[in-house]
């Protein structure tokens, strides 16, 4: 999907630097998407996938049975209370596929999340249209 397709949402697909992109890594990421909307911001009821805090999904490396990932991912707001615990939810979540042998997740703060980045249905699941 290139990003003109892309919802605000949804995180931007990588592979870093000499990393090939297969078919393996392609069905991987349906995977690792669906593992990290299993991960909830205790104070909304929405995933964190669908409230658009998950920037980047990355793949450092894509060798036979040896998928290294990085995750970029926000919070909300800088004060969040889980802040120390929410990106160990991710890897852990991230790490349920068993393809997966390294996930390293690092938390930013720009581009400042923003109500906007939500896709439709967790507006919808919070009342904001």
């Amino acid at each position: 999907m290139s990003d003109v397709e892309r919802s605000p949402h949804e995180a931007v697909i990588y592979y870093a630097e000499g990393v090939e992109k297969t078919e393996a890594s392609e069905a991987l990421v349906e995977d690792i998407i669906a593992n990290i909307k299993r991960v909830y911001d205790p104070e909304i009821p929405v995933d964190i996938y669908e409230l658009g805090l998950v920037y980047v999904i990355e793949f450092l490396d894509t060798t036979e049975d040896n998928f290294k990932i990085k995750v970029d991912m926000t919070l909300t707001a800088p004060g969040c209370p889980v802040a120390g615990s929410m990106p160990e939810w991710v890897q852990n979540a991230v790490m349920a596929s068993p393809e997966i042998t390294e996930c390293v997740v690092d938390l930013v703060w720009e581009p400042f999340w923003t109500p906007e980045r939500m896709s439709l249905r967790a507006k919808l699941e919070l009342n904001m249209l």
